[in-house]
C-alpha cells in the first residue's frame, strides 16, 4: 500500500475539503438545530460527482476508487455528520450494489441518474423485529403471475422520507431462512409505498430517516436486484463496503471534534497561559490525534484492499470499529476541554458528541463487528 496519494486522490480531497470548509461547515449548525434536509448541499455534491464517486462514468459516475471515497467522506464529515451520512448511503448502500449486482438495464434506468445525483437513494433491511439479526426479514416478497407482491414494514430508512429509490430486502421463502431473501429496486413513487414521519433523533438531525410501509406493492421481475433468493449476500456484501464510509464518517467526527478542541485549548487561557500548555490537555490531544490518525489509516487500509479486489469483510468491521469508538472518545474528550462551553450549542463540540454515538450502531452495532471481525479470524485458522 502507497502512503502518498496520487495526483488524482490529492485533488478530490482538495475539491472536498474547500467545499466542506467554504459550503458545509457554515450551514451545519443550523442544519442539526432545525432537523433539516441540507437539498443545496446534496445538489452541490452532485454537481461535484461525490454522490457516485466510485461508479464507472459509462454509468454516470465519477469513476474514481474507494480511497478517494474515504478522502471524500472524510472531508464532509468532519464539516456535517448529517451531510457525510446522505453522501454514504447514496454511494456505499444503493449504488455500490447496483454497480456490481445489477443488470446493465437497471445501471442505465436506476444506477445513471443516482450515481449523478438526479435521484437519490435509500437502504432498506432493517425492520422493528429485524436489526442486527438481518435473517430475521418479515417483509414478504410473493410471486404473482411473472412478478411480486411485497408487503412489510421497514424501520430507520435513511434517507428515506426524500429518497427516490430504494435498495429493499424481502422474504420470499421463509422456510429457506437467509436463502429465501430477495433484493429489489424499489421506486419510492410506486403504489403502496407510504414513509412514516421522520424520526426524531439524538445526533445526525439534518439526515432524514423514517418508517417505510409497504401495502401490496407490485414489482415486475425486472426489479429483482441480483438472484431471486441471493438477497442475503447483496445485503451482508454492500454492508461490508458500507462501514468504510461509516468509518470514514467517524474520522470526520472525530477529527472536527480534535480541531475544535485543539482551536478552543489554544485561546482559552487558565492561571495565566493558554490551557493547551497545560500538560493535562496536551495529553487529551495527544491521545485523540494519534487514535484518529490511527482510525483513518485503518479506514484506507479497507478501501485500498476494496480498490484491488482483495478480501476487506474484515478490515472494513475494524475500521468502523475502531473508527466510531475513537469518534465517540475524541467528541467526549474535547467536551472536557471545553467545560462548561461544551455543554451549550454555542459551541460545535455538543453536535459531535451527539453525532458520533450513531457510528456505534447502525450498519452494524459495534458488537456485531466484533463478530464479524471473530468470524474472519476463526476461518483464517
Amino acid at each position: 500500500m502507497q502512503f502518498a496519494l496520487t495526483e488524482e486522490q490529492t485533488l478530490v480531497q482538495k475539491t472536498a475539503r474547500d467545499f466542506a470548509r467554504d459550503e458545509v461547515l457554515p450551514k451545519a449548525a443550523e442544519i442539526d438545530r432545525e432537523h433539516r434536509h441540507p437539498a443545496e448541499l446534496v445538489a452541490r455534491m452532485a454537481e461535484l460527482g461525490f454522490l457516485g464517486i466510485a461508479v464507472p462514468e459509462q454509468w454516470g459516475g465519477a469513476g474514481m476508487d474507494h480511497v478517494s471515497y474515504v478522502l471524500a467522506m472524510e472531508e464532509v464529515s468532519r464539516a456535517c455528520a448529517s451531510t457525510g451520512v446522505i453522501m454514504s448511503v447514496n454511494n456505499s448502500l444503493v449504488c455500490d450494489p447496483i454497480t456490481r449486482f445489477g443488470t446493465d438495464e437497471q445501471k442505465q434506468t436506476w444506477l445513471t441518474p443516482l450515481a449523478q445525483g438526479k435521484k437519490l437513494g435509500c437502504f432498506a433491511l432493517s425492520e422493528p423485529e429485524a436489526g442486527s439479526d438481518a435473517a430475521a426479514q418479515r417483509t414478504t416478497a410473493t410471486r404473482d403471475g411473472n412478478g411480486w407482491v411485497i408487503s412489510g414494514v421497514k424501520n430507520w430508512i435513511t434517507n428515506g422520507p426524500v429518497a427516490d429509490v430504494c435498495v429493499l430486502f424481502t422474504m420470499n421463502d421463509r422456510d429457506a431462512g437467509h436463502k429465501g431473501i430477495t433484493a429489489f429496486i424499489l421506486p419510492m413513487d410506486e403504489k403502496g409505498v407510504r414513509t412514516g414521519p421522520p424520526d426524531d433523533k439524538l445526533g445526525i438531525r439534518g439526515s432524514k430517516s423514517c418508517q417505510i410501509f409497504l401495502d401490496d406493492v407490485r414489482l415486475p421481475d425486472s426489479h429483482v436486484l441480483g438472484e431471486v433468493g441471493g438477497g442475503f449476500k447483496v445485503a451482508m456484501s454492500t454492508l461490508d463496503g458500507g462501514r468504510i464510509g461509516i468509518a470514514a464518517q467517524a474520522v470526520g467526527i472525530g477529527r472536527a471534534a480534535l480541531e475544535d478542541a485543539l482551536g478552543y485549548a489554544q485561546t482559552r487561557k487558565t492561571f495565566g497561559k493558554p490551557i493547551a500548555q497545560h500538560q493535562a490537555i496536551q495529553f487529551k490531544l495527544a491521545d485523540m490525534a494519534t487514535e484518529v490518525e490511527a482510525a483513518r489509516l485503518l479506514t484506507l487500509r479497507a478501501a485500498w484492499l476494496k480498490d484491488h479486489k482483495q478480501p476487506y469483510g474484515k478490515e472494513a468491521a475494524m475500521a468502523k470499529l475502531y473508527a466510531s469508538d475513537v469518534a465517540n472518545k475524541a467528541a467526549r474528550e474535547a467536551i472536557q476541554i471545553f467545560g462548561g462551553n461544551g455543554y451549550v450549542t454555542e459551541y460545535p463540540v455538543e453536535r459531535h458528541f451527539r453525532d458520533a454515538k450513531i457510528t456505534e450502531i447502525y450498519e452494524g452495532t459495534s458488537e456485531i463487528q466484533r463478530l464479524v471481525i471473530a468470524g474472519h479470524l476463526a476461518k483464517a485458522k
